[in-house]
């Protein structure tokens, strides 16, 4: 009887948000999805409590690759890219910044995560030219299921599944399945 309310909760809100949903597919016809996702997601981010999370998931669920409905997003979470798929009991601590990305079943993000899309985003190889003119590769970042990435994690590389990041760590390089990682950059800790 809890998962059916639970289920019925979900879609009212996702009703309550769809004039947010309608525009949002409306002008994605004809602005960059990933500029728009920014401006939407800065907005969406400011709505506080619980009802702001299932408002947010109740949005993110038509406008990402997917997002499942009981997805935890709490308040002041910034996504910037549209490429990002979010599973089942997935928590997203507050203050989190999350860019391009695929993140695991029952994965837990810490307040202030952030989550970048790749470690190439900014090419800077031409003294002549600005960085901010020379372009970048972005990469989706995988996170696996069942993962912890503490308070203040920089994550610029996959995650294996069922691992730990611990606070204040920066991720340059790809962390193996049933591993604690700590320090910058990070480094295997212990396996779990």
């Amino acid at each position: 009887m809890k998962q059916l309310i639970k289920h019925i909760v979900f879609w009212v809100l996702a009703l309550l948000i769809s004039p947010v949903t309608i525009s949002y597919k409306l002008l994605s016809l004809l602005v960059n999805k990933d500029a728009l996702i920014a401006s939407y997601s800065q907005a969406l981010s400011l709505l506080p409590g619980k009802l702001g999370s299932y408002l947010r998931s109740g949005f993110y669920r038509f406008a990402f690759k997917k997002c499942s409905p009981d997805a935890v997003i709490s308040f002041g979470t910034l996504f910037s890219q549209q490429d990002t798929s979010i599973d089942e009991g997935v928590y997203i601590g507050p203050q989190c910044n999350i860019g391009k990305c695929a993140i695991g079943k029952n994965t837990l993000l810490g307040s202030g995560v952030h989550i970048m899309s790749g470690k190439g985003q900014h090419n800077f190889s031409d003294p002549s030219k600005p960085i901010k003119d020379q372009g970048g590769v972005f990469t989706k970042v995988s996170v696996g299921e069942n993962c912890w990435l503490g308070n203040g994690a920089l994550i610029m590389a996959n995650i294996g599944k069922g691992s730990v990041v611990a606070a204040g760590s920066v991720v340059i390089d790809d962390v193996p399945a049933g591993v604690i990682v700590g320090g910058n950059p990070a480094k295997v800790l212990k396996k779990i």
